[in-house]
């Protein structure tokens, strides 16, 4: 169930059930109140992150999301919980209004948004019999329009005609309206809202990352240097990729974060010959081959994309057992010291 302005939502048309979402989504979009906040929002200046950041003598305490992942934080613990490098993908924060506990995913497919959700509230609910929630999506862009209709021809796929952030957004909102909990839309910087573009026409996002204050709930664009996407950044990113052959995250988030004891537990991933061997041949390609063949969004990404992706195949390359990574099958668990930096146990 949806609501803005804490009134209950409604498109006031009579949906079929394969067109509910879009026509919830553009609604929702038109929406004066949360035009508004999405311009509030892009009017933030952009907090960037950083581990040598020496400017703040208290070190804040910080959970870093990538794509794929998922975290539910307690404020206790947790000053500032965020994700960036999405351009396709989608941040999605559900906020308990009672307690302040906080979830945030990276969305990168429709797939995983239903058991995702379902995930991300299991943290989330306590023994209250009436939860409301306050909900912000940030993320995504117009990487084709979404005022088409969607009809396929022999020579088009879904993704030519749809694009990736489209199908995503209208996923995350449809499955909002048709469960039962009460989920309050504050931030829609989405599609539309989200997009730039330069004197060719070409679109970019507006921002590719966020951040949310754990006390006050509070979101503001943000950026993340290479020193603060931790800890474990390159295993975390070869799981992401391993995840996808691995039926055992088929339709779900990837776990990474432990609420309850404010450590991070990365659970053993298993590199195949196939994957090892798609990192040698990879290796080979130019940079703008390796845009085209791995990003949903070629002329979008970030200048270190392809130097990441890069170094992730590197890893695999010289580590080609995954068993020297995991010893034992055994996951890697990282704590935060005293001075806020993670530290492997």
């Amino acid at each position: 169930m949806i609501f803005v302005d804490d009134l209950p939502f409604s498109t006031h048309t009579h949906s079929s059930s394969t067109s509910l979402g879009k026509d919830i989504l553009l609604a929702l979009l038109e929406n004066p109140v949360l035009v508004s906040a999405s311009s509030s929002f892009k009017a933030n200046p952009e907090k960037k992150f950083s581990v040598f950041d020496e400017s703040n003598p208290e070190r804040s305490k910080v959970v870093y999301i990538f794509q794929r992942e998922y975290a539910t934080v307690n404020p206790e613990f947790v000053d500032f919980v965020g994700t960036d490098e999405a351009t396709t993908c989608v941040g999605l924060v559900i906020r308990n209004r009672r307690n302040g506990m906080i979830s945030v995913a990276h969305m990168d497919s429709p797939e995983i948004v239903e058991t995702g959700l379902s995930q991300m509230l299991s943290l989330l609910v306590d023994d209250s019999t009436e939860i409301e929630f306050d909900v912000h999506l940030v993320g995504g862009f117009e990487d084709v329009s979404p005022q088409h209709d969607n009809v396929t021809t022999g020579s088009e796929s879904d993704a030519d005609l749809d694009g990736y952030s489209f199908p995503l957004c209208t996923k995350i909102v449809q499955t909002l309206w048709t469960r039962e909990e009460k989920f309050h839309i504050k931030t829609l910087c989405v599609l539309g809202h989200n997009t730039r573009r330069d004197l060719d026409g070409i679109t970019f996002p507006f921002f590719n990352g966020f951040v949310v204050d754990t006390t006050t709930g509070i979101l503001v664009p943000a950026s993340f240097d290479r020193s603060s996407r931790c800890p474990d950044e390159i295993i975390r990113r070869i799981r992401i990729s391993t995840s996808y052959e691995d039926t055992h995250w088929n339709g779900k988030l990837l776990e990474t974060y432990d609420t309850g004891t404010d450590r991070f537990k990365i659970a053993p991933c298993r590199w195949t010959l196939r994957q090892y061997q798609i990192a040698l041949s990879h290796q080979h390609y130019s940079d703008s081959e390796i845009l085209s063949i791995c990003s949903t969004s070629p002329t979008a990404e970030a200048p270190d994309f392809v130097d990441t992706l890069r170094r992730n195949w590197n890893y695999m390359i010289e580590h080609p057992h995954w068993m020297e990574t995991f010893p034992k099958n055994q996951p890697r668990i990282f704590e935060r010291g005293t001075d806020g930096r993670w530290r492997r146990c």
